[in-house]
């Protein structure tokens, strides 16, 4: 009897095991049969070759135009050149060596083959080398399931391909004896009319038609929708188990007469949310608000003056920033904007005055201690750090209120940690982020909090104008790019370079690399990404020579790197050549300038934080997006996305939009998928409102879900707990 439990290896044998573990990290029959087709090829209908993505492992079913062989020119040997079609666009494929003589014989002008390997480039033309191949005519066709119509494609590996996938399920498949029970209640499959569990998953590998692909799809995502909300709403009801220190707003102190000293209106978007953040703020509930907002929309205000209540309620509030370069940046505007309200205790501090306390990992030993017994005595009513904040030894004397900022940098349990420096009370949460979400992210990845959007933009932002430079069609557009650098420079103006890498064998900095990084997995023939320190270099000896020029990563030592945004904000340096630390929260007016280089390896989400950092003073920005990647592929057409539109939440979709399904949510930092493979949150908002309330239901007659084993399997099964924290930190 073979079970969803039992390993591959007793059923596969151990060569094939081993293919599907060390390729794909399938290691048991249920993994396998989750490992769904990511598409249907139909015999003799092509697969389209454009907008594939460089460094991406793929599988085509094409025609061979033509196939040639030809002496290499740098060494001895043979090497076979061969053009692939679906009609419309061409793939160069390259063999090399003896071997390529058989290769000749097989892919013959007109046959179809299924092709799969890494998209390499070469002379500005995407090309697979040495890709594995499956003639689909012709006497030489082994495998059983490509005598059918439908041919499913799986994802796959360097190692084991779609068709090696194939054939294990076959196999799998011919000696699995279905589910003991099903986990989604029968009530539930009969309300939605989704059929049972062992036949989605032989008709989603075996289909017999797209009606049963549709069918099967329909039930699997419900599968993993309920997993997910499942989770979150058990999230939510622990969330809320302890109460929240009341926080109600108290007239005449701080915060009254912050908002009277305020020089400029606030937007009816900040007035909104802030009413939204009083009312939460004043009751015994917990609040859990996530707060979207587009670069320079406001957020810090709105935040201040929430922290400022929770300070007037005698209590403390605590920001979390994801550096120290931002954390510090933080706590010198929270003062510039409190002035003596922000001086408690100090000469010339106003009467019901706070103070405003930084703490990071790399302080000095005194500062430090210092910074502890203000913070433990009360002292500070709001303090500002990194992740230093949650540390055993840091104690708070009665913590209210906790603001996360770029919760996406943050995980689930470093906020349950600072909610346990609260006592027997669980602070208020208010979480910010500059990535506007589109709403079935909101309701999948931070499906535990309320949300909030700023969506306007206060008074006096400068316009900013983006363009891609496309250097391997157009190299001149890279001079007139630092000319334009020379220009800016000359009227006054600061600008920012910002390269992917450190230098010197160094990774990226504090962020992680971009999820939807096309070239994070290095493909052989691509140059490693562009360094700060040879930039800096380069750019010092060449095209910038005569301007100050400076550098910024998250390796520096703290005073380094405050010294050098102290130096940049007081106009000392003009080019600040940086990694990703100067993404979020930084804030320079007089800087018009934000050249990225290698643009293609960084997200959307942070191509638009970065560009946000100009045009933050009365002069336009300008943001230059510098690739070498050709035209035609995704990641171009995302450079061009960027390149069309400032409004965040319109790129924000498009991101989604853009990604490949089984990206949305991205890999674990363990390498580990997230567990969603069917559910599309582009595609499927009405299955996932309906699972949220359905889940909400279960949860609040069952919280544990002991009357549920089937759904208590189901989130154990999908969505272990290492993957159910990532969900939060995606």
């Amino acid at each position: 009897m073979t079970t969803f439990d039992d390993k591959l290896v007793s059923v596969l044998g151990k060569k094939s095991a081993d293919a599907l573990e060390a390729g794909l990290g399938l290691t048991t029959v249920g993994e396998l049969l989750r490992h769904y087709p990511r598409r249907y090829d139909e015999r003799g209908k092509l697969t389209e070759i454009a907008g594939l993505e460089l460094g991406e492992h793929v599988t085509v079913q094409a025609r061979v135009k033509s196939a040639r062989q030809r002496r290499m020119k740098s060494r001895s040997g043979e090497l076979l050149e061969a053009v692939i079609t679906d009609g419309t666009s061409d793939l160069h494929l390259v063999f090399f060596g003896r071997g390529s003589r058989k290769v000749e014989r097989e892919l013959l002008p007109g046959r179809e083959a299924m092709f799969a390997g890494k998209v390499g480039m070469f002379n500005g033309k995407l090309q697979l080398a040495h890709p594995d191949y499956q003639v689909l005519d012709g006497a030489d066709v082994a495998a059983a399931d490509f005598a059918g119509a439908f041919i499913p494609v799986y994802p796959a590996a360097q190692g084991i391909q779609s068709w090696n996938v194939s054939n294990c399920v076959e196999q799998v498949l011919a000696l699995w004896d279905g589910v003991d029970e099903d986990p989604l209640p029968e009530s539930l499959r009969a309300a939605r009319g989704l059929i049972p569990l062992e036949q989605a998953l032989r008709d989603i590998h075996r289909p017999d038609g797209w009606a049963a692909i549709t069918v099967a799809q329909q039930r699997l995502k419900w599968d993993e929708a309920m997993a997910v909300q499942l989770t979150l709403a058990q999230r939510r009801r622990s969330a809320t188990a302890r109460p929240a220190p009341a926080c109600p707003p108290r007239a005449g102190l701080v915060r009254d007469a912050f908002e009277a000293r305020l020089p400029f209106e606030l937007t009816a978007g900040q007035r909104e949310v802030g009413d939204q953040i009083v009312h939460d703020l004043s009751g015994e509930h917990p609040m859990n608000r996530l707060l979207q907002g587009e670069v320079g929309s406001g957020k810090t205000i709105v935040a201040l003056r929430a922290m400022l209540q929770v300070v007037d309620a005698g209590r403390q509030a605590a920001m979390l920033a994801p550096t120290e370069v931002l954390a510090a940046q933080h706590a010198r505007s929270l003062r510039e904007l409190l002035g003596d309200l922000g001086q408690a205790g100090e000469l010339g501090g106003a009467e019901h005055a706070t103070r405003v306390t930084l703490l990071t990992g790399s302080m000095g030993a005194a500062a430090r201690k210092r910074a502890m017994l203000e913070i433990v005595s009360g002292e500070a009513g709001i303090v500002v750090g990194t992740h230093a904040l949650i540390q055993d030894k840091v104690e708070f004397a009665d913590l209210g209120f906790v603001v996360v900022d770029e919760q996406h940098r943050f995980g689930v349990e470093q906020r349950a940690a600072l909610s346990g420096r609260a006592g027997g009370s669980t602070p208020h949460v208010l979480v910010m982020t500059a990535t506007p979400i589109p709403r079935t992210v909101a309701m999948t990845v931070y499906g535990d909090l309320e949300v909030s959007a700023l969506r306007e933009l206060p008074q006096g932002r400068s316009p900013i104008s983006t363009s891609v430079v496309p250097v391997a069609a157009k190299p001149g557009w890279l001079d007139r790019a630092w000319q334009r650098i020379h220009e800016e420079v000359r009227k006054g103006h600061q600008v920012y370079v910002v390269c992917p890498r450190i230098g010197d064998g160094e990774s990226e900095d504090d962020a992680e690399p971009p999820k939807d990084d096309p070239g994070k997995d290095g493909a052989a023939d691509r140059r490693p990404p562009l360094a700060v320190v040879d930039v800096a270099n380069r750019l010092a000896e060449g095209p910038l020579r005569g301007l100050r020029i400076d550098i910024l990563h998250g390796r520096m030592a703290p005073e380094d790197k405050d010294a050098v945004m102290r130096a940049f904000a007081a106009n000392e340096v003009q080019v600040l050549v940086a990694t990703t630390v100067v993404e979020v929260g930084v804030n320079v007016p007089n800087a018009t300038v934000m050249v990225i280089m290698d643009a293609d390896r960084f997200g959307v989400s942070q191509l638009h934080q970065l560009r946000g950092r100009v045009g933050r003073g009365s002069a336009p920005g300008l943001c230059l997006l510098v690739t070498e990647m050709p035209d035609g592929t995704s990641t171009m057409e995302r450079l061009r996305a960027v390149e069309s539109t400032l409004d965040g939440f319109e790129l924000a979709q498009l991101d989604l939009e853009l990604r490949r399904e089984g990206d949305i949510l991205g890999a674990a930092q363990s390498g580990r998928r997230s567990g969603l493979k069917m559910l599309s949150l582009l595609r499927d908002e009405d299955v996932i409102a309906e699972a949220r309330v359905v889940a909400q239901e279960v949860v609040e007659a069952d919280p544990e879900l002991a009357a549920h084993p089937g759904l208590a399997g189901l989130v154990a099964g999908l969505l272990d707990d290492e993957r159910a924290e990532y969900l939060e930190k995606a």
